[in-house]
């Protein structure tokens, strides 16, 4: 452990889930309906720590908002805002995780990655399904570890009856949500297809609580839960119309809760606006380790546990490219209103997405607008849809949207055109531009030229060869690529194991069988051959230098 083997530092657990809005029951009176929730393993996480009540996404879509979290940056910033893509961030930009690897922690994945990035071998310590901190070489060692659960994606909603009990096996039939009392936002028809999503999300939310149940007993077990922050957070809203992939209330607003044992005092509850983009340099300032001046995101709280008083005046967040439907639109959100500017209001907030269209919820309403389509041509009022759910399907939208979350929390009544709101609508209009003018806006300007400028003519820039030199603490290496990190291994060069689609989509580090360190400082090692290989974000990975221990030769690089 490098620098710090005699501090004391805190563990850190990160616990996160899919598609879900604040719906734990812990949240009751917080957010409407998370009454309805089953939850009893994160409603006893919250009362033993801190339960953040106004906390947002960065986007409304998984991959843009956990490239917000993992880099604590805006993705519009760094160009990671559409989905999905692989970006070629500012040098600067790392991966969380690689700030605490480079600090002596064990950091891990288990296992979702998604993060807009091909992710080097200088990140995790292990990334794969049984990456755990368990496995760590030294019991004393701090760890950093990431779980990331897939019981709650949108997915798992619209399984066949018999596969979804498959995949709830830990809800009882007295934890079952009865669809007949599920609380219907406005925004949808009261349909049985409607009432059996959102029961059934409810159902999932219960299995995805049992699964952090098992985690937290783990800690329990090890005699680890006194000294390790345990954080839970959701990646943007429920996988369903007007919530994912929508910049609206539903779409943004997360779960988050953080328990640190004689730090953060049982049953606090945060009513300030967060980002859960704050967590990288939260999670940095806690564990006493500088944070970087260019993460866009602040720490909520510091190493003594003391929480930042009113960190964040409003929070922002856009919707770009969703898979293949382009769009642009950005909001932000005060104590009390959502402002929403569309870019493209003649375009539909609700476009064909292959993915979603085929999810029941979709095709849900697009059955009922077409139903209306008939009633019109036999000269009939259409009355299938609400003029707010038919608002949904429209082929256009207003381009500016306004909202009083106080009094409104559906958004129901778009006020962005009531002279009552006139000065409201100007100075949300005025943040908005102000945060797109200091950090940039990349989503504004057209993808294709952003690709060019990344990767010229579909060639990606290479990152140099590390030079390594002897000197009397080690072999010392450097690289002359702007932002990049170098990984040593002492293991010989094998063929790495061909990736899947969706493992090549997520990001996944290559799997080449070897064990790769994260170089922070001169590197002594028994005789033999050690590896040197230069990684920058975006970049393609520089060639491998191989050195002889026993001469300091240099043996040249390897393909």
């Amino acid at each position: 452990m490098k620098g710090n083997a005699r501090v004391k530092r805190p563990n850190i657990v990160w616990i996160s889930t899919h598609d879900i809005n604040p719906d734990l029951g812990c949240y009751a009176g917080v957010w409407p309906g998370a009454e309805y929730a089953v939850t009893p393993h994160l409603d006893r996480l919250a009362a033993e720590g801190a339960r953040f009540d106004a906390a947002f996404a960065s986007a409304p879509v998984c991959a843009p908002a956990r490239s917000a979290i993992m880099t604590g940056c805006f993705p519009t910033a760094i160009g990671t805002m559409h989905m999905r893509t692989k970006a070629v961030p500012p040098p600067e930009v790392r991966l969380l995780p690689e700030y605490f690897r480079a600090a002596g922690y064990w950091t891990t994945n288990n296992v979702f990655t998604d993060f807009q990035v091909e992710i080097p071998p200088t990140v995790f310590d292990e990334c794969s399904p049984d990456a755990h901190w368990r496995n760590r070489p030294d019991p004393n060692q701090p760890f950093f570890a990431a779980f990331h659960g897939m019981a709650t994606h949108e997915s798992q909603l619209y399984l066949e009856p018999e596969a979804f009990a498959a995949a709830t096996p830990h809800v009882d039939d007295v934890d079952r949500h009865d669809p007949s009392r599920a609380p219907v936002p406005p925004y949808y028809p009261d349909t049985d297809v409607f009432r059996t999503a959102i029961a059934r999300y409810a159902d999932l939310i219960t299995e995805m609580d049992h699964w952090v149940g098992d985690i937290l007993a783990q800690l329990d077990e090890d005699g680890l839960a006194e000294n390790t922050i345990v954080v839970f957070w959701s990646d943007h809203g429920r996988g369903m119309p007007r919530a994912k992939r929508w910049p609206n209330e539903a779409g943004l607003r997360e779960p988050l809760i953080v328990r640190w044992p004689g730090r953060i005092s049982p049953g606090t509850v945060v009513t300030d606006l967060v980002h859960t983009m704050d967590l990288a340099p939260t999670m940095l300032a806690a564990a006493g380790l500088p944070v970087p001046s260019h993460l866009h995101g602040v720490p909520l709280f510091d190493a003594e546990g003391t929480l930042a008083e009113a960190p964040n005046q409003y929070t922002f967040a856009g919707r770009d490219r969703m898979d293949e439907a382009e769009d642009t639109s950005r909001t932000v959100r005060d104590p009390r209103y959502r402002y929403i500017r569309h870019y493209h209001p003649d375009r539909s907030g609700m476009p064909h997405i292959q993915y979603p269209d085929h999810l029941e919820t979709w095709s849900e309403l697009r059955r009922l607008h077409a139903e209306e389509a008939k009633q019109l041509a036999q000269g009939l009022r259409p009355d299938k849809l609400t003029p707010l759910q038919r608002s949904l399907v429209a082929g256009s939208r207003p381009a500016d949207e306004l909202y009083d979350l106080a009094a409104d929390p559906h958004e129901t009544r778009n006020l962005a055109t009531d002279p009552h709101h006139t000065a409201v609508l100007a100075r949300m209009r005025q943040a908005l531009e102000a945060w797109q003018g200091r950090y940039g806006d990349l989503g504004l300007r057209p993808e294709a030229e952003i690709i060019e400028g990344w990767r010229p003519g579909g060639r990606p820039h290479a990152t140099a060869a590390p030079a390594v030199v002897a000197s009397p603490e080690g072999l010392a290496a450097e690289c002359a690529t702007a932002g990049s990190s170098i990984a040593w291994t002492t293991v010989p060069p094998r063929e790495a194991r061909e990736q899947t689609p969706l493992e090549k989509i997520a990001g996944l580090p290559q799997d080449d069988g070897r064990r790769w360190r994260l170089y922070t400082g001169p590197v002594r090692a028994e005789a033999g051959t050690v590896w040197f290989r230069a990684f920058r974000l975006g970049f393609e990975a520089s060639p491998e230098v191989a050195v002889n221990i026993e001469s300091k030769e240099h043996c040249g690089n390897l393909a």
